[in-house]
């Protein structure tokens, strides 16, 4: 299974370099494209999840890590909830 690692540019202008054990995060996010943070989360969760079902269709067990990835990236939106029109821009993919 072809995984995958993403790097976003969070409100404060800190980056993360993420990883989808799948390439399916490409159907719901573009590099060089800025998303409003809820909608950034509501993809990324969507897309990790699926992700991690593919995974579990073909091994048997959910991927935890993209389920540690996700956990991630919530913990870090969390600190911008409070920030009005609050962006995330996904800067690169690496295959």
């Amino acid at each position: 299974m072809p995984v995958m690692h993403f790097d976003v540019r969070w409100p404060d202008a800190s980056e993360t370099h993420c990883y989808s054990p799948s390439l399916v995060i490409k159907d719901y996010l573009t590099p060089g494209q800025t998303y409003p943070l809820p909608q950034f989360m509501t993809l990324t969760t969507e897309a990790l999840n699926i992700a991690s079902e593919r995974v579990r269709a073909k091994f048997g067990f959910a991927c935890s890590a993209a389920m540690d990835q996700l956990a991630q990236l919530e913990r870090k939106a969390a600190q911008f909830s409070s920030v009005p029109n609050a962006q995330v821009a996904v800067l690169a993919f690496h295959e």
